[in-house]
């Protein structure tokens, strides 16, 4: 079954809702964060021409939400990347085609943006994500690494 979302850049009275969305399954946001701090990262990535917070909206409710971010590179020929993160579905409307329709959406921006390349990383105990990755035609080329600061 598939619902019809509306995927669209978010605004400022989206945070909320975004951040809900972050803390319901996240690994590193924590319940007690400072919002002030969270308003303030809005702000910056959404004045960034090169930085997309996305929601998808449904009957007038957020339920979805990524980062989209474009990399110039010298890779493919000096191409951009587009860098997906923070995927999420609001979890009780998860295999409703939401997480499709949004990656969808990636993909058909990326290619407006002239990117070579669409990329991103999910969290090894996300099976089910890497599952859902794979299908859209994903391939585990890399080993994610990160160092928390």
């Amino acid at each position: 079954m598939n619902v019809e979302v509306e995927i669209r850049r978010a605004n400022c009275d989206d945070l909320n809702a975004i951040l809900a969305l972050l803390r319901r399954d996240s690994f590193i946001i924590q319940p007690g964060d400072a919002p002030a701090d969270y308003g303030h990262a809005f702000q910056v990535i959404d004045a960034h021409p090169d930085n997309e917070m996305i929601v998808a909206e449904l009957e007038g409710q957020v339920v979805g939400t990524l980062q989209l971010t474009f990399i110039p590179t010298l890779s493919f020929q000096g191409g951009w990347r587009a860098q997906v993160e923070a995927v999420r579905v609001r979890d009780d409307l998860r295999n409703l085609g939401i997480g499709t329709r949004l990656m969808e959406w990636v993909i058909a921006r990326a290619r407006e943006r002239g990117c070579k390349l669409v990329q991103l990383t999910t969290n090894v105990a996300r099976i089910d994500a890497q599952r859902f990755y794979r299908r859209l035609g994903f391939l585990p080329s890399h080993v994610g690494m990160k160092l928390i600061l």
